[in-house]
Parts: structure tokens; sequence; C-alpha cells
């Protein structure tokens, strides 16, 4: 996160210089105004699922059996997934809460906030909660849906100060950063208190494919049964928290709620916020799009398993959580640990550190075969990740763990990605673990620290084969095509990177398809930026 934004906002030579101002400024920042005073409020609670509505039926429909398990639907293809949230903001009777890191001003985000305004006219309740690191310039668009009696926008962690500007958030962030550095990095949508939408994407176009520069390879599931009311508790846990506040006591903007709904509906029409393309057929995994799953209730199937929802207490936030064990991070770990032949990790920021390698060394003396797929570092947009997790690679390697990094130039050489991507660059932000081919871990938590110690995290464990068999094939985790697979150079010190999805298979002795300015910056970033806080 730090480093994306100076990275895409100063060259290298300009960072350290970043650092200083921000640091010289820190003492202006202290007069500002401060987070305002709380005020008692009673708690929202979330509306649970009613056989009155459509999905609430549909959901029952899917627990036939009622033998305690959920119902989960992989959704693997972007375009899927946001028709998915489209059907059910449209078909939501009763209630939408939606929780996510970051929301695009851009042509899905402004869609995805119509579709919201949409659903509080006709009587929905709408709650969108958003971490406010990425909300810059987008107060009086947020503002106008919150003006609406149905709905309500709330932010974590909020910025107070000059918050339609980039630059004097930069001067906050770097004054306050102790509070600051903490960030929701959540994603959930629950519709009706009956189906819910879990995983890694963001709400933006390059988590939907809908960038023209570079776009994301993500996952997620959509639940319905006993996990979604787990899921739903945990939304409720931080809409009222300490660490979050309602949008109207942080923000405000000139004129009249008529003034500003004008706005937002110009803002979101089709002119700016033209919708995706109809879907057609089915998916990767042979499912048809949601909407003509629900029109035809008495016939959808998904598939059963034990699925189990948990996150990061918001308290994280605060730097205060009640024992370790609260941790998502630490969770993750226990169930990996529990491997007796196999684990897959997927992650687009992976530094295991030094425990991490203990886990990896201990896993591997019992005999368990570990593969790690991560980004390349041309492919990254975190490039300061890489400073960490290159420092891990050649002792992975000696351990036997299999090491792969995706590459744009790779993926396009499968013809599946390279309809998806078309011109664009393609990165993963997939955040998967298969364990022994029978759990699946998932949700919004990197392999890194900042996932570990900083920000706070939402995922979900299911126990399913047939979840675990339908990623291996989405994926092609069996027979790995779109990255380079890194090895050990016969020195035994360092690596290299052969390439997949060909018949050269070339190999290359340097970071692959990188530039040399790509990786002057990056050795002149490390020396300027702390490393503990990427």
């Amino acid at each position: 996160m730090l480093d994306k934004l100076i990275a895409s906002s100063f060259p290298a030579l300009r960072g350290l210089a970043l650092w200083l101002v921000a640091a010289g400024i820190a003492v202006v920042l202290a007069g500002c105004a401060g987070l305002p005073p709380r005020t008692p409020e009673p708690p929202t609670l979330s509306i649970a699922a009613s056989p009155s509505t459509t999905l609430g039926r549909a959901a029952a429909s899917l627990d036939t059996a009622h033998d305690g398990l959920s119902s989960i639907r992989p959704l693997v293809e972007a375009s899927f997934a946001l028709d998915a949230r489209f059907e059910l903001m449209r078909r939501a009777q009763a209630s939408l809460d939606v929780q996510t890191y970051q929301l695009g001003n851009d042509k899905t985000g402004r869609l995805l906030l119509r579709e919201l305004r949409n659903a509080a006219r006709r009587g929905v309740r709408v709650r969108l909660l958003l971490d406010d690191f990425y909300t810059t310039g987008m107060d009086r668009l947020l503002l106008a849906l919150a003006a609406e009696p149905n709905a309500e926008v709330r932010l974590f962690n909020p910025f107070v100060n000059a918050r339609d500007h980039s630059a004097t958030r930069w001067l906050e962030f770097f004054g306050d950063f102790r509070r600051l550095n903490h960030r929701m990095h959540n994603k959930l949508f629950v519709a009706d208190g009956a189906m819910a939408i879990a995983g890694g994407r963001n709400l933006a176009d390059e988590y939907f494919l809908r960038s023209e520069g570079a776009n994301f390879i993500d996952f997620e599931l959509i639940m319905a049964g006993p996990v979604v009311p787990e899921a739903a508790r945990i939304f409720d846990t931080y809409w009222n928290s300490d660490v979050v506040y309602p949008l109207q006591r942080v923000a405000s903007a000139s004129g009249t709620p008529e003034a500003l709904k004008s706005e937002f509906e110009a803002a979101t029409s089709p002119a700016h916020a033209p919708p995706p393309a109809a879907l057609q057929g089915t998916d990767v995994m042979g499912d048809p799009p949601l909407g003509v799953q629900l029109a035809d209730i008495g016939r959808m199937k998904w598939m059963r398993a034990d699925a189990h929802a948990a996150a990061d207490s918001p308290n994280k936030a605060l730097g205060v959580l009640a024992s370790p064990a609260e941790s998502l991070a630490t969770r993750f770990h226990e169930m990996t640990a529990t491997a007796r032949s196999d684990v897959v990790v997927i992650s687009p920021y992976f530094i295991p550190g030094d425990e991490g390698m203990a886990r990896i060394r201990e896993g591997r003396e019992r005999g368990v075969r570990i593969s790690v797929i991560t980004n390349s570092l041309a492919d990254s947009d975190e490039p300061l990740v890489n400073i960490n997790y290159n420092r891990y690679r050649v002792d992975m390697l000696k351990l036997g763990v299999n090491l792969y990094e995706v590459s744009t130039q790779q993926l396009k050489r499968n013809r599946q990605f390279r309809d998806l991507l078309k011109k664009a660059r393609g990165r993963l932000h997939a955040k998967l673990a298969l364990v022994d081919r029978e759990w699946v871990l998932l949700g919004s938590m990197n392999l890194d620290p900042r996932s570990a110690r900083l920000n706070t995290e939402f995922g979900v464990r299911v126990r399913s084969f047939e979840l675990t068999q339908a990623l291996l094939y989405a994926y092609q985790l069996d027979d790995i095509e779109g990255v380079y697979r890194v090895v050990l150079m016969p020195d035994g010190e360092n690596v290299q990177w052969i390439g997949t999805g060909d018949v050269d298979n070339e190999v290359l002795d340097s970071e692959p398809d990188s530039s040399m300015l790509t990786r002057l910056q990056l050795l002149l970033f490390s020396w300027f930026v702390p490393t503990d806080q990427l």
C-alpha cells in the first residue's frame, strides 16, 4: 500500500524528499482538527434471512438436507462475480451490507453506487462500510448516497483534514502515521441476510477486468446457509466499532442535498458508468450467471460444504488484540500446520519472515509438499514487497518449496488468459490456500507483515474436496501455465526463472520482463523506505 502510492506519484529519486517534507510538516498537522468525539448510538444489527424475500427462498431451496452445511459457488471469472453483485442488489428486498477496502471512483465503483442508491429508494436498508484510504475526491458521491432515507455510509479509521486532495491526505498520513497506517482490508457483501460474497476483490475496474492498463486475477465465493449469518455478525462488529465513523461526522460538501443528488445522478449515469456487456453462456466451471439460477430456484445446484467465516477484531486498528488467537493470520497458520500431504499457497504479496520459514521447514521435515504462487517483480503492483520476498527465495528453494511467479508475458501464452486480459497487464490478487486437497482458505489476507500486524482481514475456511478440485482445474494448479517456475542456479545460491506454456520454456538469470529502470528504482526505494512498514 505505502509503496504503491509513492511509486505511482513520485519518481524514485524523490522518494527520500517526500519523507523529509512529510516529517517537517508533521508539526503543522499537530494543530489540525482530530477525530470528532464519539456520541453513544444504539447498535445497528443485520437483518436475518427470511422466506418472504426472493433471496431468502433461494437460500432455503439450497438447504433441503438441513445438515448444517453451507451452499457455495466459486466465482472465478471477474465478469460473473460483478454480475452476481448486480443480481443481488437488484433482487434485494430487505438489506444490503457492503464492506470493502477500495471503492473505485471509476465506471465500476459508480455503477455499484447507483445500484445501491436504487435499492435504497426501493426501501432496502443499505449499509456501506468503506476503509477511508482510497476515498479521495469521493465525498460528494458518498454524501449523496448517505442522503437517501434508507442508506448510510460509514468510514473506517478516517482522515479528517482536507479530504479532497491527495497531497494533504499524504501530509495527514505521515503526521498521524501510527493511527492511519492501520487499514480495514476486509471485503464482504451480504444481501438480505441470505447470500454473501467473500474473497479478494475490491470494487473497482481493475478487479473486474474493466481496466485498460492492468487487471487483477482474483477469486471469490458466493455463499448461502449458516456461514452467512456468521459473516453478517462480523459486519455488525465492524459497523458498530469505535474505529468506524458515520460519513457525515468527518465529511461535508457545499450545496443543497438536492444539488448533491443531481450531481450523483449525472456522475453515475451510463455516460460515466457504462454497464458491462451482458453475460453469455456459462463460466469456466460450467455455471450460468446467478440471475439465470435465481429465475429457476428449484433447479439451483451449488456445492455443499462445511464453511465458517472469521476476521480480525476491528480493534486491531487501535493496536489492541485480547490474545494472539484473535488474529486471522494465527488461525491461518494453525490450519496450514495440520497439513498431512500438501499445501498450495496463492498470494500476491508473500513475505514469510523468520516465523514463516520455521513453519515451512517444519512442514517439509514432515514430508508436506509446499507450493507458493506469487507475483513476479514485473507484474507486482507493490514492487517494494519484493525487497523482503527476494530475501527468502533461495532458502525456500533449498527447503524444496515449489515456487512460481506470475507474469503477464507468460499468462498471454495461455489462450484463456490472453482472451480475458486483451492488451492489459495481468496481476495476481487472489488470496488462497489449499490444504491436503480437502480444505480451502480464502479471503482478503495476504501473507505479509502488513496483513498480519497492521490491516484487519476477513476470511472463510471451507472443507470441500469438490471445491479444491474445482480450483485445481480453474487455475491449472496441477500443470501450471502462465507463470515462471523459480529454481536454484547450479551454484545453489542464486535463482533463475524457467518459462511455462510454450515449447521453448526459456531460462532467465535475471528478474523476468522487468526493465533495468524498474530494478534500479527498487534498489533506490530499498534504501529509503522502512521495509517493516511495507
